[in-house]
Parts: structure tokens; C-alpha cells; sequence
């Protein structure tokens, strides 16, 4: 497996106070990797970490497997909090202040990036006069002049319009998987993110509580007619010569799982009884992506 990044034990402390408590993180090469947590629970400082704008106190990281971090920054690209935007200068001017910094010779750059980001309509207003959709575009702009094999957002969709959201999401999807670029995005909107992060990352009161692959989301969340049975191979059985259930799985001993007919379960049941079969438990499992998102990050899951 090849990762982009990778943290061992990464740790911020304030003092006394822990933000970023112990995180093992694991972002593969071409993910869209979702950064899930609520309010102060560590997101930003993490980011920050891997961006270089804080020091860890303690564990290490690597970034395109190796630790030679401050050349390996200069592949990456940042949108953290604020993005060093002059208010009084147009998107252009903006962008040739940082073409500058950066020792970047080709002026041609700034008009390629500011047309891919949606901002070549923006003439000579001022930064001041944007809107939040369009000064989330000029970071993304900015967080893309040097060409980065890796993309950090920090909440890039925050107080967008359901409008901005979407062509925000689209240009992600773009830069994924035309330009391969791997992204680690965080976000509060739980419903969009699970529309194109590949992977997940659950962080509670600065802990890695979860880290799984989108598949395996959708699995947990898969609605299904949960059984526990006393005899797993009389009521497999059943299921297929009598009630033609095909749509279904055994995860474990006594468990079964049925993905269909999900509105005849009280028929499912009876057939099982009378076929004498011991229904030990019956019920209607999984749920919503924001359901499980909400109970993954109180700590109920």
C-alpha cells in the first residue's frame, strides 16, 4: 500500500491541554480522504501539522513515504483556515503576489488556475467584494499553483449556497481523478462529503476514534432484516426453498442478515416459526449516512 501520508502517535499539546491526542493516520496514494469531527475536536491542528504551520509535540509522520518533510511540503497544497488573501487586491493580484513568493516563472500559470477555479469572470473586483464561494475558489487557487500531489481542505464548503457546494465538488472530483491528486478534506456537511471521499476519518476530543474505506461505510449503513436464529442452517434453508430469499448473508453463528423483502418481515418471521425455527431476535438494522456519521462522533458506535 502506498501512502501519501502517514502519522505514528501524532500528538499537539497546549500546556496541559491535549488537541491532537495520539493520531495513526493513513491517507492512501489517489484518495479523497474525509476528515470527520466536530468542533474543536482536533481537525485544523492536525492539518496545520501536516502543513508544517505547527510543531507536534510528540510521534512522527510521513508524507509520500518519507521524512524529509520540509521537501516533501513543497508537493503539497494548503487551504487551513486563513488563506493570506489581500482584501484590496483583485484575484489576479492576489495570485501574482504568490507566483512571486514562490519563484514561479511562468505568468501564464495565474491564468490557468484562475480560469480552472471559476474566477476568470471576476475582472477587477476586489477580494472584499467576493462572496464566500468565490474567495473559497481563489484558496483552492492559490493552494494549486505549485502543481501538489497532495491537497489539504480545511472546510472549503463552509457557508456555501447548495450551488457553490456542488461546483466545488465537481472540481474536486477533477482534480482527483484527471490530475491524481490525493485530497484530505475536512468538513461538517456529512451528506456532500459522502458524495466523493473514498475513506474516512472519525477524530473525537483529539482521538482517531475510526478509519475506514467508503465501501465499508455503505455496508454499515446497508438496510437490512437482522435475525438471530438458534439453528443458522435450518433457517438458511427456509429462506431459500420456501421464501426464494437470495439477498442474503451469515456474518456470524446464529446472525443472519436479509437485504430484500424488507417490508415483509412479520411473513419472514412466520415462515421461520413454522418451520421450527427459534427467533431469538428480529429487527430492522442500518441506517442513514448522517444517522451513523452523528452516532460515530457522540461515541455510541
Amino acid at each position: 500500500m502506498e501512502y501519501v501520508l502517514r502519522t505514528d502517535n501524532l500528538t499537539k499539546a497546549y500546556g496541559k491541554n491535549i488537541v491532537v491526542d495520539g493520531v495513526s493516520m493513513h491517507v492512501e496514494k489517489g484518495a479523497i480522504y474525509g476528515f470527520i469531527g466536530k468542533n474543536g475536536a482536533g481537525k485544523t491542528t492536525f492539518m496545520r501539522m501536516v502543513a508544517g504551520l505547527a510543531a507536534p509535540t510528540n510521534g512522527t509522520m510521513e508524507l509520500f513515504g518519507a521524512q524529509n518533510l520540509e521537501r516533501q511540503r513543497t508537493h503539497i497544497g494548503c487551504l487551513i483556515e486563513s488563506t493570506g488573501i489581500y482584501a484590496n487586491m483583485t484575484a489576479k493580484e492576489n495570485m501574482e503576489v504568490i507566483r512571486r513568493q514562490l519563484g514561479i516563472a511562468d505568468r501564464q500559470s495565474i491564468e490557468k488556475i484562475i480560469d480552472f477555479v471559476g474566477l476568470n469572470g471576476a475582472g477587477k473586483k476586489k477580494v472584499k467584494h467576493f462572496s464566500m464561494g468565490m474567495k473559497q475558489r481563489l484558496g483552492i487557487a492559490i493552494a494549486l499553483f505549485r502543481n501538489p500531489d497532495f491537497l489539504i481542505l480545511d472546510e472549503p464548503i463552509n457557508g456555501l449556497d447548495p450551488e457553490g457546494i456542488i461546483e466545488i465538488r465537481e472540481m474536486l472530483l477533477q482534480l482527483n481523478r484527471e490530475q491524481e491528486i490525493t485530497i484530505l478534506i475536512s468538513s461538517h456537511i456529512l451528506g456532500e462529503l459522502s458524495k466523493i471521499a473514498t475513506h474516512y476519518g472519525i477524530i473525537r476530543e483529539g482521538i482517531l476514534a475510526d478509519e475506514f474505506a467508503a465501501d465499508t461505510l455503505k455496508e454499515r449503513c446497508r438496510r437490512c432484516h437482522k435475525i438471530i436464529v438458534d439453528n443458522t442452517e435450518l433457517a438458511v434453508n427456509i429462506l431459500e426453498e420456501k421464501l426464494h430469499i437470495v439477498n442474503f448473508d451469515v456474518p456470524e453463528q446464529n446472525l443472519i442478515r436479509i437485504f430484500e423483502k424488507l417490508d415483509e418481515t412479520e411473513y419472514t418471521n412466520k415462515a421461520l416459526i413454522t418451520g421450527g425455527v427459534n427467533i431469538k431476535e428480529s429487527s430492522l438494522a442500518g441506517q442513514n449516512l448522517e444517522e451513523y456519521f452523528m452516532e460515530l462522533l457522540s461515541g455510541k458506535k
